[in-house]
């Protein structure tokens, strides 16, 4: 027996209700021993994280193909847990304790990273809770986290294996370094800000004896970054720049330190910018560093001017004046730094090259530099300026690991949705540099490398391993670095899955049928996965990688903290419900387009599914139960035989949509069948009609809506399922995905698509003369076909109630004003005499047409100006387009009103 609905749809009444209901009884992963597997891995969230707009539309792409899939009846495991996040942690449990006026350094090492599992454990479950808000189906009796034991054993020894294999080696390189955190950190962590700064000139003189060909004796170099001079250690000039081919070898000698440094040629200088000469500072700049190894210079002999708090320190050379140790290298509290003091006694030894400009009468006006915007890259969670700073770290040799994804991408067993992102993908691999994989943290997985007192490494699982390969009696220390987060992270499509033990569990869900991601995290994530897996296990680690766009706000603008302009997407499900914010999601995913958040359309969403709760109601109060069959009912009337039809084109067209992963359509086609076709037409076609057998219909096309809509809306159709009648122990989250069993009628489908249409042509026709829409108008049908002459004469009653048509007559219609409506290959013509004045509304719509024809001329004459279009703010210009479109199809509606009257 059904059990009767409320009045009103309260999506927080049922959402916490069915999620626990599915979470306990262990129905996220039910067992399916035998079942073809399907298997998806989320994304693991730091474990610091809260839920933003970002991750709900991941993980509700991730829960519709898996809430689908095991409503097919696959063992369909979802993988879910949480990023350790190093940086992120640690700074959340350093943050703590200085709010305790307490500090990391108070600790040892243990101590703290103790202090950090407890924070983990009472805190770190913030993300995972918002994840059951939105109806993710996880399997979270296997949830994971990258420090768990079995986690970071697998980690250990990938570092180990890839060692023995050659693939990682310790390098002196240059890394983006965070001074305030005072680590490494990846290029995903480095946010580039334009910043109001300036461009300085200088003088670089010649080595005694040696000028330029126009008689100088001294290059001209230009920097944004004056102070990094202190460790400058050549200047460049293009090979091919006449100006300078005569010094090319030669050497200046630059000011402050008096270091002696060769004039390079390096195609890095580019003739056409300012002077064509360039600085060259190997140990603070990525092309410098570049250019540098071009020059001769090894990684050991590139000079560092600073320490790791970006403070100016002494080069190996010992150049540096003591002026300058100790000074930060901006100017910091009111105190100048290193920048201010270069800057100022260049100037003051007549090396600084004024910006000239000139004043309103016209007279120069000298300046140290010239304003410019710079890119300035700022770390994401210390929030200062990066510095790129040579160090000795960790590096894999990601160019050999890229080569095996990059064939398997090329011959197909790796297809990357949208195609579009191929060429972005092997451009990166193609040139993909070193990839740095030590953190200076304390949280994470610690490096299993120890060193003798001469530096040499010994790689191993633990320190027993590495003492033996050393020797009895030789002391080693631990390195102290631990292991970015994204070398962990890469692992996690095996790693979770008990890699690398050869489990029944790994054997039969890897590799994974599917990953779903940004396309921002493609290399950061998704390529490392793809190197790690394929080198690891020696398979891809799925054959499909989806990418989707970012959520964007309503006016296309990136969403930011700074901007305000961030949605929160535990408000929305406040407000409007999970499944109306997921239905949103899917429906607004187009293959390799962002989404523009527009909370109209999410409530609009809630909208549909109030209209299918009232549309359950209506089938409940006539006596329209749940279905005891899976296949279609038999049916003899042609509105069932047409809904059984719907059903079964319906079900065709999202199994493809889903198949091609267009979320998008998918969502459309079961929005439009639930809304137009079920709610709009059918429940109106039946009305006054409920027998055996269209009841039985009724209910059978309600249960496969529930079905196919519960991938997109989980928890009212779960709710209406329930309470259409007793299923014993057979929730829909694991009922059977819809098998008809039947074909289209085609005889059905015209007669009803003709009425339809014959319903829909006299309400639109009536709204446009602004006929009342109750009123009952006498029709005539001059030349009728076969199949409208049927449908007239077998559906009478229903043409009275639905197109409001009586009597409908086969003949010549009598002369005078009329209106003509169509339905398939038939006319109807419908006298209007005494129903509406004719002149008046002739008047009206005149006028109407009139003042729609002008406003299109004048948005179309803005449109077409380019100085418009061009300047004015892109809102504008969008609503002058969609006005525009307004007024066309205002132009087109009353047009044809015109012509219905003749």
């Amino acid at each position: 027996m059904s059990t009767e609905l409320s009045k009103t749809f309260d999506p927080a009444d049922i959402e916490t209700r069915w999620y626990a209901h599915w979470e306990e009884n262990g129905l996220f992963r039910p067992e399916r021993a035998d079942a073809e597997p399907f298997t998806i891995v989320n994304p693991p969230p730091n474990v610091t994280g809260s839920l933003h707009i970002g991750h709900a539309l991941d993980n509700t792409l991730q829960d519709i193909v898996i809430r689908y899939e095991r409503l097919r009846g696959k063992d369909a495991l979802w993988v879910v847990g949480t990023d350790h996040a190093g940086i992120a942690t640690q700074m959340v449990v350093e943050r703590q304790m200085e709010a305790k006026q307490d500090k990391r350094t108070n600790y040892s090492r243990e101590d703290f990273v103790k202090k950090v599992w407890e924070w983990k454990e009472e805190s770190g479950g913030t993300i995972t809770r918002q994840l059951r808000r939105l109806g993710c189906s996880m399997d979270w009796s296997r949830e994971q986290f990258t420090m768990d034991e079995h986690f970071s054993s697998a980690v250990l020894k990938t570092f180990v294996d890839l060692y023995n294999d050659g693939l990682i080696y310790r390098d002196k390189r240059l890394v983006n370094w965070d001074p305030k955190l005072k680590t490494a950190i990846s290029d995903l962590e480095v946010e580039t800000q334009d910043l109001k700064g300036s461009f300085w000139h200088f003088k670089y003189p010649l080595e005694d004896g040696v000028t330029l060909a126009d008689g100088r004796d001294f290059i001209e170099v230009a920097t944004t970054r004056p102070e990094t001079m202190l460790a400058d250690m050549a200047v460049a000039v293009h090979p091919t720049d006449e100006r300078y081919a005569s010094v090319v070898g030669k050497h200046v000698i630059l000011p402050i330190t008096g270091r002696r440094v060769p004039i390079v040629a390096d195609e890095h200088a580019d003739p056409e910018l300012g002077s064509g000469a360039v600085k060259i500072t190997p140990g603070h700049d990525f092309n410098d560093f570049d250019v540098g190894k071009r020059a001769g210079f090894k990684a050991a002999e590139m000079l560092n001017m600073l320490d790791g708090e970006a403070n100016v320190c002494q080069t190996a050379d010992g150049l540096v004046p003591d002026e300058f140790i100790g000074l930060h290298r901006f100017k910091r509290d009111g105190v100048n730094g290193a920048r201010e003091l270069v800057v100022q006694r260049l100037k003051e030894a007549g090396f600084l090259i004024p910006h000239v400009t000139k004043n309103k009468e016209g007279e120069p006006v000298e300046h140290d530099a010239e304003p410019r915007t710079i890119a300035t890259p700022f770390g994401d969670r210390g929030g200062v300026v990066i510095e790129p700073w040579l160090t000795d770290q960790w590096y894999v040799d990601a160019a050999t690991l890229a080569k095996a994804p990059i064939e398997a991408v090329k011959d197909g067993t790796i297809e990357i949705v949208p195609k579009s992102w191929e060429k972005t993908f092997f451009n990166w691999m193609d040139n993909i540099q070193p990839w740095c994989v030590s953190r200076q943290l304390w949280w994470g997985h610690r490096i299993p490398a120890w060193y003798d007192q001469d530096g040499k490494a010994y790689v191993a699982m633990t320190e027993e391993d590495a003492q033996a390969q050393a020797g009895d009696g030789i002391a080693l220390t631990r390195d102290e670095d631990v292991l970015d987060t994204w070398f962990s992270s890469a692992l996690w499509p095996f790693a979770t899955l008990g890699w690398p033990d050869e489990t029944g569990l790994f054997n039969k869900h890897y590799p994974n049928n599917l990953l779903i991601s940004g396309f921002d995290i493609l290399f950061f994530w998704d390529a490392r996965m793809m190197m790690q897996g394929m080198h690891l296990t020696g398979k891809a680690p799925w054959p499909k990688l989806y990418l989707h766009g970012l959520v964007r706000a309503a006016d296309g603008a990136k969403m930011s903290k700074s901007k305000g302009n961030v949605v929160d997407p535990l408000g929305l499900i406040d407000q409007y419900g999970a499944d109306a914010l997921r239905f949103f999601m899917a429906a607004m995913e187009s293959q390799g387009r962002d989404i523009k958040m527009d909370e109209r359309r999410v409530e609009g969403y809630r909208n549909f599914a109030t209209k299918l709760w009232n549309a359950t109601r209506f089938c409940q109060s006539n006596g329209i139960g749940a279905s005891d069959s899976i296949a279609a009912p038999k049916a003899n009337s042609a509105v069932n035989k047409w809904i059984i039809g719907e059903v079964v084109e319906t079900q065709e067209t999202l199994d493809k949509a889903l198949a091609d992963l267009r979320f998008d359509a998918a969502a459309n086609t079961i929005y439009h069948f639930v809304w137009d076709r079920f709610c709009d037409w059918y429940i109106e076609l039946i009305k006054g009609n409920f027998d055996e057998e269209t009841k039985a219909v009724a209910g059978w096309a309600l249960d496969q809506i529930l079905v196919m809509l519960h991938p997109f809306m989980p928890f009212i159709t779960e709710e209406l399922w329930f309470n259409q009648g007793d299923r014993a122990n057979y929730p829909l989250i694991t009922a059977k995905w819809p098998d008809p069993q039947a074909e289209v009628d085609a005889g059905s489908k015209a007669e009803i698509d003709w009425l339809i249409a014959l319903t829909s042509a006299v309400r639109t026709a009536k709204n446009e003369l602004g006929i009342n829409p109750g009123a009952k108008l006498e029709a005539f049908c001059p030349s009728p076909s076969a199949l409208g002459r049927k449908v007239v004469e077998e559906n009478a009653a229903a043409i009275e109630r639905l197109a409001r048509l009586t009597p409908v007559h086969f003949g010549e219609a009598p002369s005078g004003a009329a209106m003509q409506v169509a339905a398939g290959d038939d006319a109807f013509i419908v006298p209007l005499e005494g129903v509406i004045d004719i002149d008046a509304e002739k008047a009206r719509l005149s006028k109407g047409l009139e003042a729609s024809a002008k406003e299109a001329k004048s948005l179309e004459g803005r449109l077409g100006n380019a100085n418009f279009v061009e300047r004015a703010k892109p809102e504008a210009v969008e609503k002058a387009r969609a006005d525009l479109a307004h007024h066309k199809a205002e132009i087109e509606r009353l047009e044809a009103a015109l012509v219905r009257l003749g």
